[in-house]
């Protein structure tokens, strides 16, 4: 289930960033609109779990409508060659896709008996599944084809056709508020407050990672993009074992610290990296995806959990993800598209180093604003 749950949104997710100039002569803005789409599904998809699915229905048995709904959808995608259309149709899609992350992730707890232990094991099998999707479009060179959406629609009918067979997890029950909404408590503190608007600020350079990207490294004329972008997936899985002994060893504020440095080593890394005698920056840029993401939002999830204690956890790691991959997200990717265009050349040509300089920026600032603000008084470690 984890491993073709990811393996759809790896499939046509970071290359759509090459497929829409290729195929609908796309400018940076309509690209960054359609990332827009799955923040906007982010935003929405917690209350729809928790309002709807949660109390209503089966988990498996909805997380099977939705994708099998979601992947006739993805089979018409090829279909499109108006870029409004274009939008409006990812953005319907995305709407049925968000909200089987937190089902599939509730029916695999719902068989745990200890979820903390058991389900990172289960939650690796998502990220091989995006290193393998990705593995497959680079292997092929499909970077600019329609064969990524029906890749992905193919995975998202049979997971839909799966999901039917998956054990039983009823509906919760009616609760008494709106997804996350309880958390808003944990703005009393000073230290979470200053970290929740770092955290919202930091989404706007990953933008420019997940929207443009592939995009960069298919201009340049690098083989196999897609391949070498999963490079980051590894990256992720390694730097992910190395957090609970750092979180206790150095503490939250120098491991944000850490998260927030590679983003600005990233940026540099693409601003002025290329094929040749600075291919290895590109490599580089790619590689501290596991830096840049495990050190600051794995690292961000875990301090709001422990910020929040086990009364509010769940609501807390709700708005978290509202707030950063939802209201982040969605500035960042339509921000980022602003700047593509700002800097395009023609259509299949742009100034990267500009372009890529821009994000820099944005998490120097970010840097300094959290230098400068962050004070945590108490030491919060987590089991390792």
């Amino acid at each position: 289930m984890m491993f073709v749950e990811y393996f759809i949104w790896g499939a046509w997710y970071v290359t759509m960033g090459s497929y829409m100039p290729a195929a609908l002569h796309s400018s940076g803005l309509q690209i960054g609109a359609a990332y827009s789409a799955l923040a906007i599904a982010t935003m929405i998809s917690p209350f729809f779990v928790g309002l709807v699915a949660d109390r209503y229905f089966a988990a498996q048995r909805i997380m099977g409508f939705l994708h099998v709904l979601g992947g006739i959808l993805l089979f018409l995608v090829p279909m499109i060659s108006n870029n409004a259309v274009f939008y409006w149709t990812i953005l319907l899609y995305s709407l049925l896709y968000m909200p089987t992350i937190a089902l599939s992730n509730s029916v695999a707890f719902y068989q745990m008996t200890d979820p903390g232990k058991q389900f990172p094991w289960i939650r690796v099998f998502g990220t091989l599944g995006w290193i393998v999707a990705g593995t497959i479009i680079g292997s092929f060179k499909l970077e600019q084809s329609p064969s990524t959406f029906q890749i992905a629609a193919g995975a998202s009918v049979l997971l839909g056709l799966f999901s039917f067979l998956l054990p039983n997890t009823p509906p919760k029950g009616k609760e008494s508020h709106a997804p996350g909404t309880e958390a808003f408590v944990l703005f009393k503190d000073k230290p979470y407050l200053i970290f929740f608007i770092a955290a919202i600020l930091v989404c706007i350079p990953l933008s420019f990672y997940y929207g443009f990207a592939n995009n960069f490294l298919v201009e340049l004329g690098m083989q196999n993009s897609a391949t070498k972008m999963t490079l980051g997936q590894y990256s992720e899985g390694l730097f992910i074992l190395a957090i609970p002994f750092l979180f206790n060893r150095i503490g939250v504020k120098k491991m944000l610290l850490m998260g927030m440095t590679a983003w600005i080593l990233r940026y540099i890394c693409f601003a002025y990296g290329g094929l040749g005698a600075n291919e290895w920056m590109l490599y580089a840029g790619i590689i501290l995806h596991g830096v840049c993401y495990d050190f600051f939002f794995v690292t961000g999830y875990m301090y709001t959990e422990k910020k929040a204690g086990e009364r509010i956890k769940n609501a807390a790691q709700q708005l978290f993800t509202f707030a950063t991959y939802g209201l982040g997200m969605f500035i960042g990717t339509w921000f980022s598209g602003y700047i593509d265009d700002k800097y395009a050349i023609s259509t299949n040509q742009h100034d990267w180093r500009h372009i890529w300089l821009v994000p820099v920026y944005i998490a120097a600032a970010v840097l300094i604003y959290f230098i400068l603000f962050f004070r945590e008084k108490k030491q919060l470690t987590v089991n390792q």
